[in-house]
């Protein structure tokens, strides 16, 4: 007799029975979903699994496509073993890097003395249209770590086999394509022929990945250039090279040597000069009356603001901080989103044209009166607080709209100086696994929410996707405007912020949505080496997250 399991299949909300040992492939099938970009993986139990994953107890399922992120994840991945094993078959023994996001695709470098050509690119690209029109399958193994180890020692990957000695884990899974052997920390695809759309052009020294968009799987990503920002990663990863810590199994033999204190005091060394660096620049432009600054949340642009200020002063610039929060319309003219709610990220939840007058008014030697919004009432208010600038003083303001230029468009271009900063994650777990700059700052968000605001991990992973969405509509079309960037990603962070986001993740219960994400963090953090906070400075930008800081907030 044929034994039988029961799935919840959360997409129709309907019960089945299927037998027992069923891969999620045949669940499907079964269940007869009809999915336009999918399925690519499922969430088991709230978990992320392969759609290679057999079911041997009672289930919840939800199979996932490529509008959810994790669906998005796993194709994104799948192209990442596609192109390795390309590369590899045309040009065996040159390493590849899957390096940084950029241009809504992935900077892919193909080490060598001569850069590629337009002529390689291409053939890289025909060689993994090939790999994905012969539909090869995808394999999954399972061995000890040891073994693992081994595999890739003896195909030279390093940085994979310094990060799998690290992981304390007894065992590994790795994948197969066609001979070619690689390893991943998420889930795959089952089959190369479920990549439907992918491209691969030429991109400076090395190859742009290109994948579909996350709202239109139809469709890749639009290439947008992003010079600064492909810049500013640039200049972190030249750093971690004099350094020898470009990946987290290097990181994590350097806390293991005991060079931790080495790590933090040289990383903090280097955001404070380019800080200081910013400073020199806006005091070499004597016309500059106001500095711009804006970056997505918890990118520490507080911490990034008061640095710069201390900066300032000792250029012999005093700072005014504004708060664009005091701008805000009364709110019965605030925007509304499509769901008919208040949208408080809109731009022109903004008093524009007062805002316009005033910063003009002040740099014209005019005294005002700035204005006051009370969030009880909704209303604006008059605040008493008068201001005129002296010679030596100059306007800081702070706000996710600042790089817009609609914000201050009635302003001069001479008279700003615009400064966009984020988290800008470079370091590697390993050459084929980056670490998303998202995840940094989500975990840094989950750590000051619940400090400060008594906000659960939960309820961040719940608000996170439309934290995201204002980011990608106010925030990022704007980020290349700035005069420069300023990373405030620390090498050492991830270990600092694991003892405290940890706790936090493990609280999220299973029976939640947020779960899934929960999970995936800590499944990420596994592999990276905890380092005691004590040893952050007080004037650290990552103290506005962990607690201690010596500014005022």
């Amino acid at each position: 007799m044929k034994q039988e399991l029961q799935i919840r299949c959360k997409n129709n909300k309907k019960t089945v029975n299927i037998s027992i040992g069923s891969s999620l492939f045949e669940i499907f099938d079964e269940i007869n979903l009809k999915m336009d970009f999918g399925p690519v993986s499922a969430k088991v139990n709230n978990k992320v699994e392969g759609l290679n994953y057999r079911v041997y107890h009672n289930k919840d399922v939800e199979f996932l496509d490529l509008y959810s992120p994790s669906g998005s994840r796993a194709y994104t991945r799948t192209l990442f073993f596609i192109l390795c094993k390309a590369a590899n078959d045309i040009f065996p023994g040159r390493k590849m890097v899957i390096d940084i996001p950029v241009s809504n695709g992935y900077y892919c470098d193909l080490q060598s003395d001569v850069p590629l050509s337009e002529d390689d690119v291409a053939r890289i690209r025909a060689r993994m249209q090939e790999i994905i029109d012969a539909k090869m399958p995808i394999r999954r193994y399972e061995c000890t770590t040891e073994q693992a180890v081994k595999l890739f020692e003896e195909v030279g990957d390093m940085a994979k086999v310094r990060l799998l000695k690290t992981t304390g884990k007894l065992y590994t899974l790795y994948y197969d394509l066609g001979g070619y052997k690689d390893y991943y920390y998420g889930t795959l695809l089952t089959n190369t022929g479920q990549i439907h759309l992918f491209d691969l052009v030429k991109y400076y020294d090395g190859m742009l990945l290109r994948i579909p968009s996350l709202n239109d799987p139809s469709k890749l990503g639009e290439l947008v250039r992003q010079d600064k920002l492909f810049e500013i990663f640039k200049e972190h990863h030249h750093w971690q090279d004099i350094l020898g810590v470009r990946t987290i199994g290097d990181f994590n033999n350097a806390v293991d040597k005991g060079y931790t204190t080495e790590l933090i005091n040289l990383a903090e060394a280097l955001q404070e000069k380019k800080i200081a660096r910013i400073a020199e620049m806006i005091a070499e432009r004597k016309n500059v009356k106001m500095v711009l600054i804006a970056g997505p949340s918890s990118s520490g642009k507080t911490t990034t603001c008061k640095r710069l200020s201390v900066q300032l002063l000792t250029n012999g610039i005093k700072p005014v901080g504004i708060s664009l929060d005091d701008y805000f319309v009364d709110r019965e003219l605030t925007p509304k989103d499509s769901s008919g709610e208040y949208d408080y990220e809109h731009v022109e939840a903004l008093n524009i044209k007062l805002l316009n007058e005033q910063m003009n008014a002040l740099m014209a030697g005019e005294e005002v009166e700035l204005p006051k919004y009370n969030f009880q009432t909704g209303k604006s208010e008059k605040s008493g607080r008068r201001l005129k600038l002296n010679g030596n003083e100059v306007l800081v303001v702070e706000g996710i709209h600042a790089l817009n230029p609609m914000l201050t468009a009635q302003i001069p271009e001479e008279n700003k100086f615009r400064v966009y900063a984020s988290a800008l994650t470079t370091i590697l777990l390993d050459d084929h696994n980056y670490v998303p700059t998202t995840d940094n700052r989500l975990l840094r968000r989950i750590i000051r929410d619940y400090k400060y605001r008594g906000v659960s991990a939960q309820d961040t992973i719940r608000r996170w996707p439309s934290v995201r969405a204002g980011e990608n509509k106010w925030i990022f079309p704007f980020q290349e405007n700035a005069d420069v960037m300023f990373n405030t990603a620390m090498l050492f962070e991830l270990g600092v912020i694991k003892s405290q986001a940890v706790p936090l993740l493990e609280l999220v219960p299973e029976d939640c949505e947020e779960y899934s994400e929960a999970y995936r963090l800590l499944k990420f953090l596994k592999y990276i080496r905890p380092i005691p906070n004590i040893q952050v400075p007080p004037t650290s930008l990552l103290r506005e997250f962990l607690g201690g800081s010596s500014f005022k907030y």
